[in-house]
């Protein structure tokens, strides 16, 4: 998966990984060619006392080691601009791919787990990427170049390097091996703290409601320790690397010293030569140093990419047509024939055999019981979920058919757990309509019976640029859903879905808000999912779901008559409704 991903996205900046690989290449035949000068400069200007050598062989080791560092450092440059653009470009693939997905694969994987691999996964393969960059091109070079140079001044300690090399790659290779089921569970962990710490923020005047500041204590604590566990085991392997590349790296130099002093006593070799060789040494354990220090990160990048490619390659549920619908014949009409719903690896379906026509003008209202399905019906309007039976028409076509963005654009959904942006009210209105002007934004404010208490908000300093908090947690929870309803209504849409909207507001408020959203909603087809019969009481037409199906349809007094659920939801709330 690693290499996928980085064939896909690095494939736009081949040339300046070319760049990179030359630079770097020109800087490590600098880097191996500084050692012989050194030698020469031992062996022929200082043991023979010529000065005019030293200068003039010193000279060109100042121009070498200038042009190292030249290609150094735009090797780095076009090295990081390549990893940096790789790492945009994966993340607004994942966050492109994540805004495809139905409801289905955004709960597979969850909100905290597609966080967690939009920032921290990414971060780990673009760090990947920026190191291979600057180490893993400069370590083999090196390492080969190392080996040809050491031989070439003296083949009679090249038994060191068979001996070293093959040590440390062994060594390496265990540790590593030890590492990756390490790196592999630390995603999962965090992915786990992710989700308590989210949680726990979201829902904490639950927690402090319920004294249960202590339980959730233990629970983060349980968590966090777990990736405390898992963090710390790699990092013992980790810590252990470095002091083993450190101990071989020590060793073979004693070990150069010493059988490197022999020759030089018996005149096998020059002492300048000895010095050329323990520095090309030095160089070929850099270089397995720095794939050492690739090799760390390799395996935790590697788990990164999988979960990465993962989302990637996950397909919507919900695909768009190859040859998508713009045009409605029949605008506004909503229609329902034998749809049916069943979810992967389910017994029984969630929806089954529903059928309904909506006419403009018309007001469908849908009650049950919970867990009845009703949401989940009106969810289907918008694709966010597609049937698995039967058809769902939209203006007279099939929504499987019609272009995403024009389905969208003639529905105004108000859901059932109201979300508000971080922003303003201004902004957040703005959502249903961009190009909206101030006097359709309190208009739909008006009519969602939310005008007051945004004139009122921020101690007086309210009004369309009052702030809202993320999700709306500065407003109560009324207040959120007549600003979602007013947000829909800004849209002016030719279907409006309700979705359990009014939960919040008390019935006289209700009563008012229902009462101006009539002559808006005259041309258009309202759903209304809701609990209380005061809310849907004068709609057209009534749906009884249970279990998933329809066990009656009719207008409230006809229900009244045939349905003895409708009768006793009737009966439930009948003092609700008469204090209404």
């Amino acid at each position: 998966m690693l290499i996928q991903l980085a064939r896909t996205y690095l494939a736009p900046y081949k040339l300046a990984l070319t760049v990179v690989v030359l630079l770097q290449f020109v800087g490590t035949l600098g880097a191996l060619y500084l050692p012989k000068l050194n030698a020469d400069i031992i062996d022929k200007g200082v043991i023979t006392g010529d000065t005019g050598y030293i200068v003039r062989t010193g000279a060109v080791m100042l121009v070498v080691a200038l042009v190292q560092v030249v290609c150094s450092v735009g090797a780095v440059w076009f090295g990081a601009r390549s990893a940096m653009g790789f790492g945009r470009d994966v993340r607004a693939a994942i966050f492109h791919r994540v805004g495809s997905f139905s409801q289905r694969e955004v709960q597979d994987f969850g909100a905290p787990s597609l966080i967690t691999r939009e920032t921290n996964d990414v971060q780990q393969v673009q760090m990947l990427v920026l190191m291979s960059c600057t180490l893993m091109v400069m370590a083999p070079i090196m390492m080969v170049g190392g080996i040809v140079m050491a031989m070439h001044v003296d083949v009679g300690l090249s038994w060191l390097i068979v001996v070293t090399v093959p040590v440390l790659a062994g060594a390496m290779g265990l540790i590593i091996t030890r590492m990756v089921p390490s790196f592999r569970m630390m995603q999962t962990r965090i992915d786990e703290v992710n989700r308590l710490l989210r949680e726990q923020i979201s829902g904490v005047r639950v927690v402090r409601a319920f004294v249960r500041e202590e339980r959730e204590t233990e629970r983060f604590a349980e968590a966090n320790q777990e990736l405390t566990d898992v963090a710390t085991r790699a990092g013992r392997y980790l810590a252990a690397m470095f002091p083993t590349v450190m101990l071989v790296a020590n060793i073979a130099s004693v070990a150069v010293l010493w059988f490197g002093g022999h020759r030089v006593d018996s005149g096998a070799m020059q002492v300048g030569a000895l010095t050329a060789y323990l520095a090309y040494l030095m160089q070929i354990v850099m270089a397995v140093m720095m794939g050492t220090f690739m090799m760390m990160m390799l395996p935790r990048a590697a788990v990164c990419a999988d979960r990465v490619q993962e989302v990637l390659d996950t397909e919507t549920s919900v695909p768009s047509p190859a040859d998508p619908v713009t045009d409605l014949p029949l605008r506004g009409t909503l229609e329902l024939d034998g749809v049916e719903l069943t979810y992967p690896g389910a017994d029984e379906p969630v929806l089954r055999e529903v059928t309904f026509r909506a006419e403009p003008g018309q007001t469908v209202a849908v009650i049950g019981s919970t867990g009845a399905g009703k949401s989940t019906l009106v969810n289907l309007v918008p694709r966010l979920f597609d049937v698995t039976g039967g058809q769902l028409r939209v203006g007279g076509v099939d929504v499987r058919r019609l272009a995403p963005e024009r389905l969208w654009s003639v529905i105004g959904l108000v859901p059932q757990r109201a979300y508000l942006f971080s922003g303003t009210v201004r902004s957040n209105l703005l959502h249903g309509k961009p190009d909206a002007t101030e006097d359709e934004l309190w208009a739909a404010l008006e009519i969602a019976q939310a005008a007051d208490f945004v004139r009122e908000m921020a101690g007086g300093s309210g009004g369309l640029d009052a702030v809202i908090a993320q999700g709306g947690t500065n407003v109560s929870g009324g207040q959120r859903q007549r600003l979602a309803i007013a947000r829909a209504v800004v849209k002016q849409p030719d279907i409006y879905l309700f979705d359990d909207s009014f939960s919040a507001l008390d019935l006289a408020t209700d009563a008012r808000l229902r009462a101006a959203l009539r002559p808006v909603t005259r041309d258009a087809t309202v759903l209304i999912v809701a609990q209380r019969v005061s809310t849907i009481r004068d709609a057209d037409l009534i749906l009884v779901l249970e279990d998933g199906a329809i066990i009656g349809r009719g207008t409230h007094h006809e229900l009244l008559e045939t349905s003895a659920t409708y009768r006793e939801i009737v009966a439930s709330q009948l003092s609700a409704e008469e204090a209404a």
